[in-house]
């Protein structure tokens, strides 16, 4: 599952289709949804519900939201990020490298340091912030929010028994209002300039 969420980073990279990231994001949703289940099956009900809760939420609901925002826009794909597609592939491959050699003298457990929870958290988060950070389209910019999001949810599966099951739901509470925000962020961006390019947002005067 971890090998797949490391895939998906690599994808998000690679693709200029707005509805491939986007699914990317939902696939990599499903697939840390059912890491959680993997990782913690013996520990009852809470954590299938949390899982159950990620696989929806991640997976079908905020990917749902963001498809049906971009039916609303006439923009299909990224066109001129601040940083090509091989480029960020690039430095995707170097990010990943550089969180399974970091996450190797990080103090773990024997049970973490021998995973791959870790390493593709960080991977996942510096992915994040890479797609978030380089692209154009506001669209495409929330996937990359999604994948931040994603990474730190991975992270969370060392400490999924010691974190109370109603701070988890909040964590998913929280990103699910982000993303209907960014909704209507978007909706506006897209009608004052018939475009979801975020530099538009620097001709904005009070």
């Amino acid at each position: 599952m971890l090998v797949g969420v490391l895939l998906q980073n690599f994808l998000m990279l690679g693709t200029s289709r707005l509805r491939a990231a986007i699914q990317f994001a939902g696939i990599q949703g499903v697939l840390v949804g059912a890491a959680l289940y993997i990782a913690h099956s013996d520990a009852g009900l809470r954590v299938v519900l949390m899982s159950v809760a990620t696989i929806v939420l991640k997976g079908f609901v905020i990917p749902s939201i963001l498809l049906r925002a971009m039916r609303n826009v006439s923009i299909r794909r990224e066109i001129e990020p601040f940083i090509g597609f091989t480029t960020s592939l690039i430095l995707g491959a170097l990010a990943t490298g550089v969180s399974l050699v970091f996450s190797r003298s990080l103090p773990l457990l024997n049970e973490h340091l021998e995973a791959l929870i870790v390493p593709t958290s960080f991977a996942t988060v510096l992915t994040g912030f890479l797609v978030l950070t380089t692209r154009r389209k506001a669209i495409t910019q929330v996937v990359g929010y999604l994948a931040l999001e994603n990474g730190i949810f991975v992270f969370g599966l060392t400490l999924v028994e010691a974190i109370p099951f109603l701070v988890e739901i909040g964590v998913l509470l929280d990103l699910f209002v982000a993303i209907f925000v960014m909704g209507i962020i978007m909706n506006h961006i897209s009608r004052e300039f018939s475009s979801l390019d975020t530099e538009h947002l620097t001709s904005l005067r009070e």
